[in-house]
């Protein structure tokens, strides 16, 4: 059985969902409520093993991010897939930077929902070349706009520097190294790519081209 949780603050819509997915007796929808708290507190009453794929709405009346959502549902190895309306491309940035593993569309037929919760489960890519091209047309996404320096301060600590001596490194002081990183941050939430960790940094490194996937310099950690 594949094990799924419906998260949306809309009850009609979580309905719906639920009674799309009991068309296939191999899917079980064992959550379903208004919030990711909602979902965590069920877990830790129940004692329940977390869920395979949640079915999460992009945008909640909770006041949480969609990173943040995306975040906590991965933490314990659950697979995210987005359930949004199409007008949304900022947060579907969000949710594709985060890791979500596709999108479906509010639009799309129920049977599609379906058939991406078995396709998520079964570890296989979800076909979101729909959501790709229109990501990819925004020419806001992607590109972060940083500096020379920022990229020269970013390859140093993406690739393992601590920031002390990425400072040693390019010749400036810590606070403006730390500072450096932190316009860093800024730009890349700005387009919709949060790198709140040093990991998501250097994955957004590597996906610019701003270091080698394989990257590593001498004096990094290890």
């Amino acid at each position: 059985m594949i094990r799924v949780a419906t998260i949306d603050d809309h009850e009609s819509v979580r309905l719906g969902v639920e009674a799309a997915c009991s068309r296939d007796a191999m899917i079980d929808v064992v959550f379903s409520g208004s919030g990711v708290r909602d979902y965590r507190r069920w877990l830790r009453d129940s004692g329940a093993d977390p869920v395979q794929v949640a079915l999460l709405d992009i945008t909640l009346g909770d006041g949480t991010t969609v990173s943040e959502n995306i975040q906590s549902l991965q933490s314990d190895g659950s697979e995210v897939v987005i359930y949004s309306v199409a007008d949304r491309l900022v947060a579907v940035r969000e949710a594709l930077a985060a890791g979500a593993a596709g999108v479906i569309s509010k639009s799309a037929p129920m049977d599609d929902i379906v058939d991406a919760v078995r396709t998520v489960a079964a570890g296989e890519p979800l076909n979101n070349i729909e959501w790709a091209s229109a990501v990819a047309g925004d020419s806001a996404f992607g590109d972060a706009q940083l500096s020379a320096r920022e990229r020269e301060a970013l390859a140093l600590y993406a690739a393992g520097l601590p920031l002390k001596l990425v400072a040693q490194r390019l010749g400036i002081t810590y606070n403006t190294a730390k500072e450096n990183i932190s316009r860093i941050r800024a730009k890349y939430i700005e387009v919709g790519r949060p790198a709140p960790t040093k990991i998501d940094l250097r994955q957004r490194a590597v996906e610019d081209g701003v270091i080698d996937p394989d990257a590593v310099v001498s004096g990094a950690r290890s």
